[in-house]
């Protein structure tokens, strides 16, 4: 096969000038030509007044070699699609492996176990996809928080509530192979060629439903309202886990000689029982900040100027390092998309962004976040980040719902989040009201100032990054845009440590995925559940 990189085409083409170009390129007629296959898409929009898309197609022609010899373009090159195979399998144990969290790390780690003929137990805390939805809409209407369903807990891990970003700034091979099941299971086949592939949350809640059928159709046994409890450790080696249902405060135990522990980042009491259980692990940098919300149609006419309305919703990605040390970037972005509270717990106000697959509401949000590391935290021990979390998401709780006028204090919990805007932010001055941008978090915001709930150094370094910022997307820094704080959740605060063999030195326990402290996204996590797989299936121990 042949690929043509850098093929420049308008905003409308179709199938037939799709080929006609690729034709072009190599010199020959359409005829000539066998299937032509998309591989990348991207917009450049350098030029405002003529915005196309960059192409890189596959072609298949029975010319191929002479073509190659006569084309001298560094654009045009010999290309074979190399699927993905899984290793072969040498575990030679009695016991299933048994995966902890339904999070991609952990899907797809179970999925290709099972594949391979090694069906696993998994055990999620949370509950199914669909009952999980309830809880989450039910969460945001009333301020009623289950603690175990919600947006971080449940089938799907906290991604299924969010835009369902699947690109990812690292090569590796299984990429294809994540891409490729997120199709199979019912996903968009765009995202196998968008340079920025997006599911959406409506459609990644069919997708992880319908892995978890697959699954139960390979003999993996799913058992959910099961929450990982403690390990039974014997020699250095795993031997058992202990797990608690919301049957009751029983602990049962699973004889296990192989844990694949993919928890998802906030799952804080397991990472106490790990750290109590002599587990290794540290404390990492994240990043903290608050989610930034404009109007739609605003960033998208500045990306795009006047083709904004014939392209999808436009996103941004801005990032800058300031002269004191600290640097601010953007962070999921959701086009079309609103802000959610994201707790997981009474007495929390988180925040994250989400956008169905049509991204088509009105506003834009994305996260506005600053690095923190150890240094920034009190203690050295591995749970610090933790709690550092922990302390301004309480700042923000009472900020949200202690900040009512006293006859509007509530009777029960509501999970308000404070929004000031951003010309308030600016000024130094706490927001009293809100302009004509209407914040989508729910249950509800209450005006008020974000620098009663972050660090002096991370709302310093806001404030900064801004007008920076503003000058690479004009309209960032808009005085009516709307700051909602705050997140703290943009990547696990701990790392569960690994070995060569993707083990921790207690022998049969996998860490596995973002929560564990190696992935930084959907297709990222779902590669290391991959990764993991390979290495149960190694049986290397």
């Amino acid at each position: 096969m042949i690929r043509i990189q850098n093929l420049s085409l308008p905003l409308d083409f179709g199938p037939e000038e799709l080929r006609r170009k690729a034709a072009k390129a190599l010199g020959v007629s359409p005829a000539a030509l066998g299937a032509v296959r998309l591989l990348r898409q991207s917009v450049d929009a350098r030029k405002r007044g003529q915005v196309r898309y960059i192409c890189t197609l596959g072609v298949e022609t029975e010319q191929e070699t002479a073509l190659l010899q006569s084309c001298h373009s560094p654009s045009i090159t010999s290309w074979t699609p190399a699927p993905y195979v899984f290793p072969g399998v040498k575990r030679n144990s009695p016991l299933p492996p048994v995966v902890v969290g339904m999070g991609p790390a952990g899907l797809f780690c179970a999925l290709f176990l099972a594949r391979n003929g090694l069906p696993p137990i998994l055990l999620e805390r949370g509950r199914d996809v669909d009952e999980r939805t309830e809880d989450v809409e039910h969460f945001w209407k009333t301020g009623a928080l289950s603690r175990t369903s919600n947006v971080q807990f449940g089938e799907g891990g906290a991604g299924t509530f969010s835009d369902g970003k699947l690109n990812t700034g690292t090569h590796d091979g299984r990429i294809g192979a994540v891409l490729e099941e997120f199709v199979r299971h019912g996903a968009p086949e765009d995202i196998q060629w968008q340079q920025k592939p997006h599911v959406g949350t409506d459609v990644l809640r069919r997708v992880v439903k319908s892995m978890r059928q697959e699954l139960l159709s390979l003999g993996a046994e799913v058992r959910f309202e099961h929450q990982l409890t403690g390990l039974r450790i014997e020699g250095g080696r795993l031997t058992g886990v202990y797990y608690a249902t919301e049957q009751g405060p029983v602990r049962e135990c699973l004889d296990c000689d192989t844990l694949i522990l993919a928890p998802g980042h906030s799952a804080r009491d397991t990472f106490q029982m790990l750290y109590e259980s002599g587990i290794p692990m540290e404390s990492k940098p994240f990043a903290i900040g608050c989610r930034i919300e404009h109007r739609q149609e605003l960033i998208s006419s500045r990306q795009y100027g006047s083709a904004w309305e014939k392209l999808p919703p436009a996103d941004y990605k801005l990032s800058c390092h300031l002269p004191g040390g600290r640097s601010a970037f953007t962070f999921c972005v959701c086009p079309g998309g609103q802000v959610v509270a994201a707790a997981s717990d009474y007495g929390q106000v988180v925040t994250n962004g989400m956008s169905l697959r049509a991204r088509d509401g009105i506003n834009i949000n994305g996260g506005f976040l600053v690095g923190v590391g150890p240094t920034d935290f009190e203690g050295s021990d591995p749970l610090a980040g933790v709690r550092f979390q922990e302390q301004w998401e309480r700042s923000a709780w009472d900020l949200g719902t202690g900040g009512l006028p006293p006859l509007f204090q509530p009777k029960k919990p509501v999970f308000r989040a404070p929004a000031q805007l951003v010309g308030d932010f600016l000024n130094g001055k706490p927001s009293t009201v809100l302009g004509s941008l209407a914040p989508t978090y729910r249950p509800g915001v209450v005006p008020a100032s974000i620098e009663s709930c972050l660090p002096s150094y991370v709302t310093d370094t806001l404030r900064s990054a801004l007008p920076l910022f503003d000058r690479k997307l004009h309209g960032f820094a808009d005085p009516g845009a709307v700051l909602t704080g705050i997140e703290t959740r943009s990547s696990s605060p701990v790392r569960i440590l690994r070995d060569e063999s993707l083990q921790s030195s207690v022998r049969g326990l996998y860490p596995c995925g973002e929560g564990a402290g190696y992935a930084g996204g959907i297709t990222s996590a779902a590669v290391d559940g991959i990764r993991v797989a390979e290495a149960v299936a190694a049986g290397i121990n």
